[in-house]
């Protein structure tokens, strides 16, 4: 099955997120918001690593984690496919088990209303 996930593109689009709401834990901040001519059936998301976290493959481990835990997350967890996320990994992910990410990620996927 193909995947319903569309990553942000523009810096826009990037800039109107981080104006808008914000759910954060120990290991990950998510923005979240409406944005104008998103398409509702796929779901928007994006996820960034900043350079301070380590090397590319470092950065690049990490990124696979947030994807894999969001495929899951769609087929869980009924997410809000209007909205649009951003989803900004902290330092200290790096050195944490997968299933102690993927139930804090989870709890606050919920959160979102």
């Amino acid at each position: 099955m193909k995947s319903k996930i569309i990553a942000l593109s523009k810096s826009e689009e990037f800039k109107n997120l981080l104006k808008q709401k914000k759910v954060s834990n120990k290991y990950i901040t998510i923005f979240y918001g409406l944005l104008k001519n998103k398409n509702t059936k796929k779901l928007n998301i994006s996820f960034v690593t900043k350079k301070k976290i380590g090397n590319a493959v470092k950065r690049n481990k990490i990124k696979r984690r947030l994807r894999n835990i969001t495929n899951e997350a769609v087929k869980k967890i009924p997410l809000k496919f209007h909205y649009s996320y951003l989803v900004i990994a902290k330092p200290t992910m790096l050195n944490r088990e997968y299933t102690i990410i993927k139930e804090t990620l989870f709890q606050d996927l919920k959160k979102i209303k």
